[in-house]
Parts: structure tokens; sequence; C-alpha cells
């Protein structure tokens, strides 16, 4: 296996599990916040739909946030049905990164920076794992927390939960 395949095969198992956690979210709960400076259930939820498009930035050799970050502003649906559709979209939109690109793409270093300040740098690879699939797995168990705080069902991604408990 290649590590371009590698690394979709991840991204996809996740995105199926992260799926599954929002199809979970309450559309009645979207406004709650566990505390004032928390964002709303809402406004998790459509970061953790729309995080793995950070990868695009990746298609470029850096990313400067001194220049901006252009026309973007932060997704937050207004209902579960544009929640899923942000997802599957964004999805499909990241595995489509993947295409024509080899593992020596992959293996050259991206560059995370504010002007002269170098915030991060990595292997591209590296970078699009930590950023496409394992920040999107930190805010997913957050989000998570969320339903548990207003007692939605957790569902099992990776074993049980206190909802479902004969998996095995």
């Amino acid at each position: 296996m290649t590590l371009v395949d590698s690394i979709l095969t991840d991204f996809q198992d996740e995105l199926k599990l992260t799926r599954t956690v929002l199809e979970a979210v309450p559309e009645d709960k979207f406004d709650f916040k566990p505390h004032d400076k928390s964002w709303s259930l809402a406004q998790l939820a459509g970061h953790v739909a729309e995080g793995p498009m950070f990868c695009a930035s990746m298609l470029e050799p850096e990313l400067d946030f001194a220049k901006g970050t252009g026309d973007w502003t932060p997704f937050v649906p207004k209902t579960k049905a544009e929640l899923l559709s942000k997802l599957d979209e964004v999805g499909g939109q990241v595995a489509g990164m993947f295409e024509g690109k080899d593992d020596a793409f992959f293996t050259e270093t991206w560059t995370m920076r504010a002007g002269p300040k170098v915030i991060w740098e990595a292997k591209r690879a590296d970078a699009m794992r930590s950023m496409a699939i394992h920040h999107t797995i930190h805010h997913r168990g957050q989000l998570e927390v969320y339903l548990r705080l207003v007692d939605a069902p957790v569902p099992p991604i990776y074993g049980p939960t206190a909802e479902v408990t004969d998996l095995f």
C-alpha cells in the first residue's frame, strides 16, 4: 500500500465514524453551549464537518496566516441535513485532493507560518494526517461530550457506550 493509499484509507474510515457522531447531533440543541467561552453545539458540529478541508491549504508548499484566510468563514449549520451534506461534500473534496498525487508529493515539507514566524513544519503526509484525521478526531471527541451533556445518545464508534453495550 502506498503512503497516499494509507492516508486516504484512514481518512475515509474516520469520515464514516464522524458521520455516525454527526447523525446523533440533536438539531433542537444546536444552541447549547456548556460554557460561555465554548462554541455552541452547531458551531462545533460545523467545525467537525468542514475541518478536513484545511487540507486544501496543504496542496501548496505553505500556508501563511499573515496573508489572510481568503473569503473563508466558519460553517455553522442551521439543520442536521445541512450539517451532513457539508460532511459529504468535504469528504468528497478531500478525497479528490489525493488524485494524481504520488508518495513523493506527500513527503515534501509543508509549512504553516504567520509571516516570518514558522508555526509548524512537517512532511505533507504528516500534516494531512494530523489536520484531516487527528484534528477531526479531537473535535469529534468534544462533540461526544456535548452529546452526553444534552442527554443525546452517544453512538459507539470504537466500542461500547453507555447506550450501546452489546457490541461484543
